[in-house]
């Protein structure tokens, strides 16, 4: 979800997108806050461990 996120934010840099923009940014803070939930043990949805 990170690396999606970065990918839409890089293409949203070069064609000039205000929507893409938005969308990376909320893919990559979805993906760190998971990552986080993850990390510290706690289940993010069906998941044990999210890496």
């Amino acid at each position: 979800m990170i690396a999606v996120g970065i990918l839409l934010m890089l293409g949203a840099w070069l064609f000039e997108s205000a929507i893409l923009w938005a969308i990376g940014i909320v893919l990559v803070l979805a993906g760190l806050a998971t990552m986080a939930l993850g990390r510290m043990g706690r289940p993010v949805g069906p998941r044990v461990h999210y890496y």
